[in-house]
């Protein structure tokens, strides 16, 4: 598959609700492969379905951080061993812990960026490609990218948990970006299909 377009803040499916993976094996692999192209073409660690127009209960990882190795089905693991991950209907605990406040960004929003506070520990119930079931433990850096990917999944955008002086302080660029894709939107619904 090739790589996906990006859906950006004013695209109705990044506030939908996933549906739950159901079928597992080659084309959910390579699904997860175009999407892991699309994000590392566009310099990011993490992609949800919902961003390239499906509203699926999937995201891809492929996060590098050295200090903080999780634990994988019991194990602890490099996280470079077990990079890049895919996650179809994946559940989310956070592990009890003081919230940090973090710059954060996301594909669907090019060039915004705000404060967000997570709790950098997390526990992942997902299934891989094959529909096997795994449990990850996170913290650092892959915990954050693991919950925002996952409120993806679920219409949660990371404008919803910025810091409330860097919502009002970004306000004005997320409605422009809103305008921008409502009009691309509308302009593609115009254009006659190709035959």
């Amino acid at each position: 598959m090739s790589p996906f377009t990006i859906r950006q803040y004013g695209d109705p499916v990044l506030r939908q609700v996933g549906e739950p993976v159901k079928e597992f094996g080659n084309t959910l692999r390579m699904l997860g492969e175009a999407m892991l192209v699309t994000m590392h073409q566009a310099k990011g660690i993490g992609l949800a379905a919902p961003q390239i127009g499906l509203s699926l209960q999937l995201f891809v990882a492929h996060v590098n951080d050295d200090e903080n190795q999780p634990i994988l089905d019991g194990k602890v693991v490099h996280t470079a061993d077990i990079m890049p991950l895919l996650f179809a209907n994946a559940s989310v605990k956070i592990i009890a812990g003081e919230a940090e406040i973090y710059t954060e960004g996301c594909l669907s929003f090019p060039g915004i960026t705000g404060e967000v506070k997570r709790v950098e520990a997390a526990i992942v119930d997902y299934r891989d490609a094959d529909g096997a079931p795994h449990t990850l433990e996170c913290r650092g850096l892959l915990a954050r990218c693991v919950q925002h990917e996952y409120d993806h999944c679920q219409g949660v955008l990371f404008i919803d948990r910025m810091l409330r002086e860097d919502q009002l302080a970004t306000a004005s660029k997320v409605k422009k970006l809103k305008k921008a894709t409502a009009a691309a939107l509308k302009a593609a619904q115009k254009k006659p299909p190709v035959s």
